[in-house]
Parts: structure tokens; sequence; C-alpha cells
């Protein structure tokens, strides 16, 4: 049901249905994998090495983590920067899914391919995405800056975080970290739909015929194992993202442990390969793909079950 389907022109979805179920797909998934995304962050940020053998290192494990931010910060900790995280969910999930819809039909209109293809899947997902990503960037700066800071807090509230950003730093501010997001987002999300919708047809073509009915449980393992091989697979540019949007922010990360400053994409690769190798660019690797089974599972279950939903009220009414 992602994406149009000449062949189930019934159970097609209105733009306004799209949008609105990528809205509480983005919110319900958000609030739910909140907590991992705090780590993650915290791990990416990190310049010291994730191992409890480095005495320097303020992080070195996920149970480690989330015991040391529960005794240091409290349970709130854990969703720093939700708000701005919630806006940038509901916000991105409408545009995200109606973007995609909207570009696979025109695939279908058009006639070069077929709409529901491998490559045709990755393309319009991929694009879908930037679209999203270019409308609240500004949401995820803000979001990343909550998220990493500690003790005490430099931002308050999301209005004196606005503010203080764009009198210190200047309006370019809500747009750090863009190149890396878009070369990173693009494929992601092309390949968190093309195997997904692959998935699914390898899950019908495996399961026996008594064992398709559940196709709530099929959505989401099928989006569980879309996410995290797209999440393995272009890994190193979020981990470049995250550094780059907290620059300028160095103060609030002292007591987390090194700061460093980047020029630019190119600078951040190269210095985190110098200084931390290789295993450097999959710092926080571990709660990003269990994030990334959760979420993109609970996004394409959520989004699947609200376009249903709206079906059948549809159904109901005419």
């Amino acid at each position: 049901m992602v994406g149009y389907d000449p062949k189930a022109d019934d159970r097609s979805v209105s733009k306004f249905e799209a949008a609105a179920a990528g809205s509480v797909s983005g919110l319900a998934t958000r609030a739910l994998i909140s907590p991992l995304d705090v780590i993650k962050i915290r791990f990416q940020l990190q310049i010291e090495r994730l191992s409890p053998s480095d005495p320097s290192a303020k992080y070195h494990g996920i149970l480690q983590a989330a015991r040391q931010i529960l005794r240091e910060e409290g349970p709130t900790a854990f969703w720093k920067g939700h708000v701005p995280a919630q806006l940038l969910s509901i916000g991105y999930g409408a545009v995200q899914f109606l973007s995609f819809e909207m570009l696979t039909e025109l695939v279908h209109r058009a006639g070069v391919h077929d709409a529901r293809d491998f490559s045709v899947h990755f393309v319009c997902g991929g694009l879908s995405a930037c679209v999203a990503t270019l409308a609240v960037h500004p949401v995820d700066v803000l979001r990343t800056r909550f998220a990493a800071q500690g003790e005490p807090k430099v931002y308050r509230t999301l209005r004196a975080a606005v503010a203080t950003m764009y009198r210190t730093e200047g309006p370019l501010v809500f747009y750090k970290g863009l190149n890396p997001t878009m070369m990173a987002i693009f494929p992601y999300a092309g390949f968190q739909f093309s195997f997904y919708s692959s998935l699914k047809r390898v899950y019908e073509w495996a399961t026996p015929a008594e064992g398709k009915g559940n196709g709530n449980l099929k959505n989401l393992l099928c989006g569980s194992a879309a996410g995290v091989i797209s999440k393995t697979l272009t890994y190193p540019l979020d981990l470049f993202k995250k550094r780059l949007q907290v620059g300028g922010f160095e103060q609030a990360r002292a007591s987390f442990g090194q700061v460093r400053h980047y020029r630019g994409l190119l600078d951040c690769a190269g210095q985190v390969l110098r200084e931390e190798g290789v295993r450097g660019f999959f710092k926080g690797l571990s709660p990003s793909l269990l994030k990334a089974a959760l979420a993109t599972g609970l996004m394409f279950f959520w989004y699947e079950l609200f376009c249903s939903l709206f079906q059948r009220v549809r159904k109901a009414d005419s």
C-alpha cells in the first residue's frame, strides 16, 4: 500500500490521507524511540573510544550510557529535545509520504517504468526524503542541540534556543550539516522504501498461505529489516551530520569529553579517520541499528495501519 499501485486503485489513498497517515506515523514512532535517539547522538558526538578500557570515555555501551544519563540527568533526559523532535517527525512524515505517493503515481502516468520497481521506489523514496529534509532541517538542528547539551543547560526552551542561535550564529546555523544530511538521506530513504517493498514480496513468496493473514506483522518485520539494511549502508554520513550540527556549541559539550572544530564535511571525515580510525565512522551504530529497526518498522506499520483505517471510513461513508 506504500506507493502508487495501478493494480490496486480501490486501495489507493488520497493526498490528504497520505499526509495525515505520515504525520501520525511520525508522531507515534518518535515518542517510542526517543531514548535510543538520545543515546545514539551522545555516542556519535563522543571523540573518545566507546570502550570501558578508555578511562576518559564517558559512554561505552548502551546500558551503561542509559544508566549514567538516568543517574546524572534524570528520566526526562531521554526525551531531551522531544518537542522539536516531534515537530520534525510530524512534518517530515507528512511531506515524505505525500511526496512518495505523488512521485510514484507520476512515474506510472509517465509510462516509463513500473511504479513498483525497486529502482523506482529507491529514486522516489530518496527524492521524497530530500524534499522533507529541506522542509524540516532547522527543527532537526534544534533537536540535535537539545539532545546534545548537558547540565547546566544552555537552552531552556525552544523559543530561547531559536533566538540565541539566530543572534549568536546567524540564520545559516539552522542549516548546519545540510550537505551530509542530503547526501545520507537520499540513499537511506531510497533503500528504506525499495527494500521494504522488495522484502514484502519475498515475505509473500516465502510465507505459507495460512500464515499470510497478519498483514500488520508483515509490515513491521519488513520495515524493521529495511531499516537495519539502510542504516548500515549509510551510517557514516549520519555521524558526520551530527558532528557538524553541534559546531559552535562546544561549551555545552565540555562535560562530555573532548570537542573538535570542523571546517566542513571533508575536514570532519578526515579528522575522524585520523584520530578515531575507521571504527570512528561507526560510533553509535549499535543503538542506531536498534533505533532504525524500531523506527522504520513502526513507521511503515503505523502508515499502513492508518491508511487502512482511512479507507474503511471512506467506504463506510460511501
